[in-house]
Protein backbone atom coordinates (compact mmCIF):
# COMPACT_ATOMS: atom_id res chain seq x y z
CA UNK A 1 0.00 0.00 0.00
CA UNK A 2 1.13 3.43 -0.93
CA UNK A 3 1.22 6.40 1.82
CA UNK A 4 1.29 9.67 1.74
CA UNK A 5 2.80 12.75 3.87
CA UNK A 6 0.73 15.59 5.07
CA UNK A 7 1.66 17.27 1.75
CA UNK A 8 -0.75 14.29 -0.13
CA UNK A 9 2.60 13.49 -1.78
CA UNK A 10 2.86 9.75 -2.35
CA UNK A 11 5.93 8.53 0.55
CA UNK A 12 7.60 6.47 -2.93
CA UNK A 13 7.78 9.54 -4.80
CA UNK A 14 9.29 11.90 -1.86
CA UNK A 15 11.87 9.16 -0.83
CA UNK A 16 12.84 9.27 -4.49
CA UNK A 17 13.58 13.21 -4.41
CA UNK A 18 15.30 12.61 -2.15
CA UNK A 19 17.60 9.69 -3.19
CA UNK A 20 20.98 10.88 -4.37
CA UNK A 21 23.12 8.65 -6.47
CA UNK A 22 26.20 7.96 -4.25
CA UNK A 23 29.84 8.05 -5.74
CA UNK A 24 30.07 4.69 -5.34
CA UNK A 25 26.73 3.80 -7.34
CA UNK A 26 27.64 6.55 -9.77
CA UNK A 27 31.07 4.91 -9.87
CA UNK A 28 29.95 1.65 -11.16
CA UNK A 29 27.42 3.63 -13.90
CA UNK A 30 30.71 5.12 -14.95
CA UNK A 31 32.73 2.60 -16.03
CA UNK A 32 30.11 0.67 -17.68
CA UNK A 33 29.42 3.55 -19.78
CA UNK A 34 32.87 3.82 -20.62
CA UNK A 35 33.55 0.22 -21.43
CA UNK A 36 30.61 -0.38 -23.50
CA UNK A 37 30.02 3.20 -25.07
CA UNK A 38 33.61 4.75 -24.83
CA UNK A 39 31.77 7.68 -23.18
CA UNK A 40 33.79 9.43 -20.50
CA UNK A 41 31.47 10.08 -17.39
CA UNK A 42 34.15 11.85 -14.73
CA UNK A 43 32.66 12.52 -11.15
CA UNK A 44 31.79 16.15 -12.00
CA UNK A 45 29.08 14.58 -13.97
CA UNK A 46 27.74 12.64 -11.03
CA UNK A 47 24.93 15.47 -10.35
CA UNK A 48 23.62 15.50 -13.98
CA UNK A 49 23.28 10.94 -14.00
CA UNK A 50 21.42 11.65 -10.98
CA UNK A 51 19.17 14.11 -12.83
CA UNK A 52 18.48 12.31 -15.85
CA UNK A 53 17.89 9.00 -14.34
CA UNK A 54 15.39 10.18 -11.63
CA UNK A 55 12.53 9.97 -14.11
CA UNK A 56 13.20 6.69 -15.40
CA UNK A 57 13.44 5.52 -11.46
CA UNK A 58 10.07 6.84 -11.36
CA UNK A 59 8.50 5.35 -14.03
CA UNK A 60 9.70 2.06 -12.46
CA UNK A 61 8.57 3.15 -9.13
CA UNK A 62 11.74 2.39 -7.46
CA UNK A 63 12.78 4.51 -4.34
CA UNK A 64 16.33 4.55 -4.83
CA UNK A 65 19.20 4.56 -7.12
CA UNK A 66 20.72 1.52 -5.42
CA UNK A 67 17.48 -0.18 -5.65
CA UNK A 68 17.76 0.73 -10.30
CA UNK A 69 21.65 -0.04 -10.10
CA UNK A 70 20.53 -3.65 -8.81
CA UNK A 71 17.77 -4.16 -11.58
CA UNK A 72 19.70 -2.68 -14.06
CA UNK A 73 22.89 -5.11 -13.22
CA UNK A 74 20.58 -8.35 -13.14
CA UNK A 75 20.25 -10.12 -16.10
CA UNK A 76 16.24 -8.46 -16.94
CA UNK A 77 18.17 -5.26 -15.92
CA UNK A 78 20.21 -5.93 -19.13
CA UNK A 79 17.65 -7.21 -21.26
CA UNK A 80 15.08 -4.83 -20.75
CA UNK A 81 16.97 -1.73 -19.84
CA UNK A 82 19.61 -0.84 -21.54
CA UNK A 83 18.37 0.69 -24.44
CA UNK A 84 16.16 3.28 -21.96
CA UNK A 85 19.49 3.69 -20.16
CA UNK A 86 21.34 4.86 -23.10
CA UNK A 87 18.47 7.28 -24.53
CA UNK A 88 19.02 8.97 -20.70
CA UNK A 89 22.75 9.30 -20.95
CA UNK A 90 23.42 10.11 -24.30
CA UNK A 91 23.53 13.60 -25.06
CA UNK A 92 21.38 14.79 -28.23
CA UNK A 93 22.07 19.05 -28.61
CA UNK A 94 21.61 19.38 -32.15
CA UNK A 95 20.43 22.12 -34.86
CA UNK A 96 19.52 22.71 -38.69
CA UNK A 97 22.44 24.37 -40.19
CA UNK A 98 24.53 23.86 -36.77
CA UNK A 99 28.42 25.08 -37.64
CA UNK A 100 27.22 26.11 -41.32
CA UNK A 101 30.79 26.44 -42.80
CA UNK A 102 30.75 22.83 -43.30
CA UNK A 103 27.69 22.85 -45.46
CA UNK A 104 29.11 26.34 -47.21
CA UNK A 105 32.03 23.71 -48.01
CA UNK A 106 30.20 21.02 -49.32
CA UNK A 107 28.01 23.27 -51.49
CA UNK A 108 31.01 25.66 -53.07
CA UNK A 109 33.89 23.02 -52.69
CA UNK A 110 32.70 19.02 -52.41
CA UNK A 111 29.56 19.28 -55.30
CA UNK A 112 31.28 21.23 -57.90
CA UNK A 113 34.09 18.53 -57.52
CA UNK A 114 32.70 15.61 -57.52
CA UNK A 115 30.22 16.68 -60.37
CA UNK A 116 32.76 17.67 -62.56
CA UNK A 117 34.75 13.69 -62.15
CA UNK A 118 31.73 11.48 -63.07
CA UNK A 119 27.56 12.52 -63.01
CA UNK A 120 26.96 8.89 -63.05
CA UNK A 121 28.31 7.84 -59.95
CA UNK A 122 26.13 8.11 -56.33
CA UNK A 123 27.05 10.83 -53.88
CA UNK A 124 27.39 9.18 -50.61
CA UNK A 125 27.19 10.64 -46.93
CA UNK A 126 27.49 9.19 -43.60
CA UNK A 127 25.70 11.70 -40.52
CA UNK A 128 27.53 9.82 -37.81
CA UNK A 129 25.81 10.47 -34.88
CA UNK A 130 23.07 11.50 -36.33
CA UNK A 131 20.94 12.29 -32.94
CA UNK A 132 17.47 13.58 -34.08
CA UNK A 133 17.69 14.25 -38.04
CA UNK A 134 18.70 18.00 -38.05
CA UNK A 135 22.07 17.10 -39.24
CA UNK A 136 20.95 14.62 -42.24
CA UNK A 137 17.89 16.84 -42.65
CA UNK A 138 20.11 19.68 -43.19
CA UNK A 139 22.77 17.74 -45.50
CA UNK A 140 19.31 16.97 -47.63
CA UNK A 141 18.25 20.29 -47.96
CA UNK A 142 21.98 21.04 -49.30
CA UNK A 143 21.95 17.93 -51.72
CA UNK A 144 18.65 18.67 -53.14
CA UNK A 145 19.23 22.10 -53.57
CA UNK A 146 22.38 21.15 -55.37
CA UNK A 147 20.24 18.70 -57.86
CA UNK A 148 17.77 21.13 -58.65
CA UNK A 149 20.39 23.04 -60.53
CA UNK A 150 22.17 20.16 -61.79
CA UNK A 151 19.21 17.15 -62.48
CA UNK A 152 21.93 14.09 -63.31
CA UNK A 153 23.21 14.24 -59.75
CA UNK A 154 22.00 11.28 -57.24
CA UNK A 155 22.43 10.99 -54.03
CA UNK A 156 22.42 8.94 -50.84
CA UNK A 157 22.41 9.80 -46.95
CA UNK A 158 23.13 7.42 -44.04
CA UNK A 159 22.10 8.46 -40.35
CA UNK A 160 23.34 6.30 -37.61
CA UNK A 161 23.12 6.82 -34.02
CA UNK A 162 23.47 4.84 -30.36
CA UNK A 163 20.19 5.98 -29.40
CA UNK A 164 16.79 4.51 -30.83
CA UNK A 165 15.00 7.37 -29.00
CA UNK A 166 16.73 9.87 -31.29
CA UNK A 167 16.23 7.36 -34.27
CA UNK A 168 13.01 7.67 -34.21
CA UNK A 169 12.65 11.09 -34.09
CA UNK A 170 14.52 11.59 -36.36
CA UNK A 171 12.15 9.13 -38.94
CA UNK A 172 9.30 10.91 -37.62
CA UNK A 173 10.68 14.41 -39.06
CA UNK A 174 8.50 16.30 -36.67
CA UNK A 175 10.20 19.78 -34.92
CA UNK A 176 9.55 22.72 -33.66
CA UNK A 177 8.73 25.75 -35.05
CA UNK A 178 11.45 27.12 -32.89
CA UNK A 179 13.85 24.10 -33.91
CA UNK A 180 13.71 25.78 -37.75
CA UNK A 181 14.57 29.33 -36.89
CA UNK A 182 17.83 29.07 -38.61
CA UNK A 183 16.51 27.88 -41.57
CA UNK A 184 16.42 30.91 -44.51
CA UNK A 185 12.42 31.61 -45.24
CA UNK A 186 12.87 30.30 -49.17
CA UNK A 187 14.48 26.67 -47.92
CA UNK A 188 11.68 26.43 -45.22
CA UNK A 189 8.61 27.05 -47.90
CA UNK A 190 10.38 24.78 -50.32
CA UNK A 191 11.47 21.53 -47.63
CA UNK A 192 9.00 22.00 -44.47
CA UNK A 193 5.07 21.81 -44.09
CA UNK A 194 3.62 23.50 -41.56
CA UNK A 195 1.01 22.35 -39.29
CA UNK A 196 -1.97 23.56 -38.80
CA UNK A 197 -2.27 23.28 -34.89
CA UNK A 198 -2.17 26.95 -33.53
CA UNK A 199 -1.65 25.91 -29.87
CA UNK A 200 1.38 23.54 -30.80
CA UNK A 201 3.07 25.18 -34.14
CA UNK A 202 5.25 21.95 -35.50
CA UNK A 203 6.77 21.27 -39.18
CA UNK A 204 7.22 18.27 -40.42
CA UNK A 205 10.13 17.69 -43.27
CA UNK A 206 8.71 17.38 -46.59
CA UNK A 207 9.10 13.52 -47.96
CA UNK A 208 11.39 14.99 -50.60
CA UNK A 209 14.07 14.92 -47.77
CA UNK A 210 13.40 11.54 -46.24
CA UNK A 211 13.29 9.91 -50.13
CA UNK A 212 17.06 9.58 -50.43
CA UNK A 213 17.53 8.93 -45.97
CA UNK A 214 18.77 5.73 -44.34
CA UNK A 215 18.78 5.66 -40.77
CA UNK A 216 20.61 3.05 -38.74
CA UNK A 217 21.21 2.23 -35.00
CA UNK A 218 25.08 2.15 -34.44
CA UNK A 219 27.09 1.81 -31.43
CA UNK A 220 30.87 3.18 -32.50
CA UNK A 221 31.88 1.41 -29.91
CA UNK A 222 31.51 -1.96 -31.84
CA UNK A 223 34.67 -3.80 -33.11
CA UNK A 224 32.91 -3.74 -36.91
CA UNK A 225 30.42 -1.49 -37.71
CA UNK A 226 29.48 -3.66 -40.59
CA UNK A 227 28.42 -0.88 -42.91
CA UNK A 228 29.40 -2.02 -46.45
CA UNK A 229 28.83 1.48 -48.26
CA UNK A 230 31.76 3.42 -48.80
CA UNK A 231 31.55 7.63 -48.37
CA UNK A 232 32.40 10.59 -49.88
CA UNK A 233 31.61 12.37 -47.14
CA UNK A 234 31.36 11.74 -43.55
CA UNK A 235 30.05 13.83 -40.76
CA UNK A 236 31.18 13.18 -37.12
CA UNK A 237 30.72 16.14 -35.32
CA UNK A 238 30.13 16.73 -31.75
CA UNK A 239 30.08 13.13 -31.21
CA UNK A 240 34.21 12.22 -30.22
CA UNK A 241 33.92 14.79 -27.55
CA UNK A 242 32.64 12.38 -25.61
CA UNK A 243 35.08 9.59 -25.65
CA UNK A 244 38.55 10.06 -24.40
CA UNK A 245 41.93 10.22 -26.97
CA UNK A 246 42.76 6.96 -27.58
CA UNK A 247 39.01 5.89 -28.15
CA UNK A 248 38.77 8.68 -30.77
CA UNK A 249 41.50 7.69 -32.70
CA UNK A 250 40.32 4.05 -32.95
CA UNK A 251 36.63 5.43 -33.38
CA UNK A 252 38.13 7.72 -36.60
CA UNK A 253 40.16 4.88 -38.34
CA UNK A 254 37.23 2.48 -38.16
CA UNK A 255 35.01 5.08 -39.63
CA UNK A 256 37.77 6.07 -42.47
CA UNK A 257 37.82 2.39 -43.77
CA UNK A 258 34.23 3.23 -45.54
CA UNK A 259 35.49 6.79 -46.42
CA UNK A 260 36.70 7.10 -50.02
CA UNK A 261 40.39 7.82 -50.66
CA UNK A 262 39.74 11.76 -51.31
CA UNK A 263 36.68 11.59 -49.55
CA UNK A 264 35.92 15.04 -47.09
CA UNK A 265 35.35 14.44 -43.56
CA UNK A 266 33.85 16.65 -40.81
CA UNK A 267 34.44 17.18 -37.20
CA UNK A 268 32.85 19.96 -34.37
CA UNK A 269 34.63 23.01 -33.71
CA UNK A 270 35.17 21.75 -30.19
CA UNK A 271 37.11 18.93 -31.68
CA UNK A 272 40.71 18.05 -32.68
CA UNK A 273 42.63 15.49 -34.41
CA UNK A 274 45.97 17.21 -33.41
CA UNK A 275 48.59 14.32 -33.33
CA UNK A 276 46.49 11.04 -33.73
CA UNK A 277 47.41 8.51 -36.27
CA UNK A 278 44.69 8.30 -38.72
CA UNK A 279 44.72 8.69 -42.58
CA UNK A 280 43.33 12.48 -42.74
CA UNK A 281 44.98 16.28 -43.89
CA UNK A 282 43.68 18.95 -42.77
CA UNK A 283 42.48 21.35 -45.49
CA UNK A 284 40.66 23.81 -43.04
CA UNK A 285 39.42 24.16 -39.37
CA UNK A 286 37.76 20.96 -38.57
CA UNK A 287 37.87 20.21 -42.35
CA UNK A 288 39.57 16.92 -43.20
CA UNK A 289 40.27 14.95 -46.61
CA UNK A 290 41.29 11.09 -46.46
CA UNK A 291 44.83 10.39 -48.04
Amino acid sequence: MTTTNRHGNPEGALACFKAELTEKDFEVFSKFIYSEYGIKMPPIKRIMLQGRLLKRIRELNMKSYSEYKEYFFSQAGQEKELLHFLNVVTTNKTDFFREPVHFIFLKENILPAFQEQDTKQLFKVWSAGCSSGEEPYTIAITLNEFQRLNPLFKFQITGTDISTQMLEKAAKGVYPMTKVATIPLELKKRYLLKSKDSANPTVRVHPLLQKNLVLNYLNLMESSYGVKETYDVIFCRNVLIYFDRPTQERVINKLCQNLKKGGHFFIGHSESLSGMDVPLKHIKPTIFEKI
